[in-house]
């Protein structure tokens, strides 16, 4: 392994107490290597009043980062996997996938109420397109609405009354070591997870097998076919990762479930499906299931939403 490493990442909060604990397991595991986080600001940090669905979510929060891993500035970069689309740039890899965090969504309220029993009309913020979907269906007489910003930021909305209650990724609280503050752990079987969700991603530049090796410690190899599946079923819907879509794969003795949905702006409409197969054929069954959402309806609801219908 390298006497020197430098490792990429967003400046948030978050993006950096992800890095660092992975940046604490290389040190563990060399400890003589010295390692540099270097912090890259991304075009979704830059723009943070604009809704991620106005400006299309592919690429945004890592574009750069990926340029400098190109350039060399960075040995390696560290991702949310959910923020990474389907396809990455030409000279770029995943190298390693550690074992996934919780892959649930939560509910931060400020009156303690989960999603059923909170009144109607209730104030509730999030930024994804995705759980709108589902938030509608599940619960029509909320109120959504926009929200970006760091993890914090998102929570002072709720402590300062401006919202009820806010809906985000169960992974990053729990790696912020804010679980306390959590009102409701959803259920996937009621709100879906984005492809990746609660999965880092490390991803390097092709050709360094030294670098991979070296990672190889860090690599779970459920979670790897999990993903795999999750980012096949992206894939073939095109790609990005704003749509209202959501994949989320679990593997138990060899066999390999993964569920998915396509959705629509127009409150409650989304189609759901699911497949069963060998986890080895997690790719495969990916693409297999989002070309049944698509053949089931999918295609005409996403092809609704790029023109700017419902």
């Amino acid at each position: 392994m390298r006497e020197k490493l430098n490792i990429g990442t967003r400046g948030s909060a978050l993006a950096l107490t992800q890095t660092r604990q992975i940046a604490a397991l290389l040190q563990r595991h060399y400890p003589a290597m010295r390692i540099e986080v270097v912090v890259i600001r991304t075009s979704g940090d830059i723009q943070k009043d604009v809704p991620l669905a106005r400006i299309g979510g592919k690429g945004l929060f890592i574009k750069e980062i990926e340029e400098a891993l190109l350039a060399g500035t960075v040995d390696l970069a560290v991702h949310s996997m959910k923020d990474l689309p389907a396809e990455l740039p030409e000279g770029l890899r995943i190298a390693a996938v550690p074992l996934r965090e919780d892959p649930r969504d939560v509910l931060i309220s400020g009156t303690g109420l989960g999603i059923g029993e909170l009144p109607a009309g209730a104030r509730i913020g999030t930024g994804s397109l995705r759980r709108i979907v589902q938030l509608s269906s599940w619960r029509p007489d909320l109120e959504i609405l926009p929200i970006r910003g760091n993890l914090d930021t998102r929570i002072r909305k709720v402590t300062s009354g401006d919202l009820d209650g806010i809906v985000v990724a169960a992974a990053g609280i729990r790696r912020m070591g804010w679980a306390g503050q959590v009102t409701q752990f959803i259920p996937a079987e009621k709100m879906l997870p984005a492809v990746g969700q609660g999965v880092l991603c490390l991803e390097t530049r092709c050709g360094e097998e030294d670098l991979d090796a070296g990672l190889a410690f860090l690599e779970d190899e459920r979670t790897r076919r999990e993903v795999t599946a999750e980012r096949a079923f992206l894939r073939r819907l095109g790609g990005g990762c704003s749509l209202p879509v959501a994949a989320f794969a679990e593997e138990r003795e060899g066999s390999l479930t993964i569920r998915g949905l396509v959705g629509s702006l127009e409150k409650g409409k989304m189609i759901r499906h699911e497949l069963q197969g060998k986890a080895a054929d997690a790719a495969d069954l990916g693409t297999e299931l989002a070309d049944a959402l698509l053949d089931g309806g999918g295609r005409i609801l996403l092809s609704a939403l790029n023109s700017g219908q419902p």
